[in-house]
């Protein structure tokens, strides 16, 4: 049985390096995302020795020789030192989004029956990346993949899924792509991230749908806890009906830099 200081230790150390981002690892995890996401900088899993004024200096010190002017802190239960957020209210940073982490044992069969009309498969051709891209555009609002990204892209899924490392998965209704998710085996955890669903196929069961494919695939690969981060306004709701277990939040902070 996994513990609950196990799954808050696991949730803390999840980070995320996108294909062309730049990162660097000084108290706490700063990755320079690339423009296709957006760009701007985004730092987690703090173990800074010092006090919170001097963990925020070195993320903006570090922003800044990036010559970027936007950074996002996601603080979560098990981040230090204690004041990172009232640091940064105080520095003029704005509450920008809030997710909960969620962990479920996988030592019982998933219900996987999708609604009618509906598939979901693992995403290993090309054609299946342009339908998965279609999905992520809209809902992420990034730049869509194209060329060489395409082929990069397709690269990286297939080296996963033969590697027995992770996979992402793609629903339909009627052919159509509605749905999408990846998820990464670490130890014994599955981390069951991007879920991303249109929105006119929203309420038709196939975020649930793509949850189910994930975790029947997890069990294959050997994990035994499914973790996930669901965003407070959209798919935590869903994840708590489900069954999985709140194991506290993460929350971002966007600052500004003048």
């Amino acid at each position: 049985m996994t513990s609950a200081d196990d799954i808050r230790r696991a949730a803390a150390q999840w980070t995320w390096l996108p294909r062309g981002s730049e990162h660097a690892v000084d108290g706490s995890v700063m990755v320079r995302y690339p423009a296709r996401f957006g760009g701007g900088v985004r730092v987690s899993a703090f173990a800074h020795p010092g006090p919170p004024e001097a963990a925020i200096d070195a993320v903006v010190a570090q922003t800044r020789a990036w010559g970027e002017s936007r950074v996002t802190f996601w603080i979560g239960e098990s981040d230090r030192p204690a004041g990172l957020e009232a640091e940064l209210r105080r520095r003029g940073a704005v509450h920008d989004d809030t997710v909960t982490v969620f962990a479920l044992p996988l030592d019982e069969p998933w219900p996987s029956a999708p609604s009618a009309g509906m598939t979901v498969e693992v995403v290993r051709t090309r054609a299946q990346v342009q339908d998965m891209d279609a999905v992520n555009v809209p809902v992420w609002k990034q730049a869509p993949l194209d060329g060489d990204a395409l082929d990069e892209e397709l690269r990286e899924v297939v080296a996963e899924w033969d590697a027995g490392r992770g996979f992402r998965v793609l629903a339909r209704i009627d052919g159509r792509p509605v749905s999408t998710g990846g998820a990464t085996v670490v130890d014994e955890f599955v981390r069951l991230w991007g879920a991303a669903t249109v929105e006119s196929a929203r309420g038709r069961g196939a975020y649930r749908a793509v949850l189910a494919e994930r975790l029947r695939l997890a069990r294959e690969l050997g994990a035994t806890t499914a973790l996930v981060k669901g965003r407070v306004a959209t798919s935590a709701p869903i994840l708590a009906r489900a069954g999985f277990r709140s194991y506290g939040e993460e929350r971002a902070w966007r600052l500004e830099l003048s």
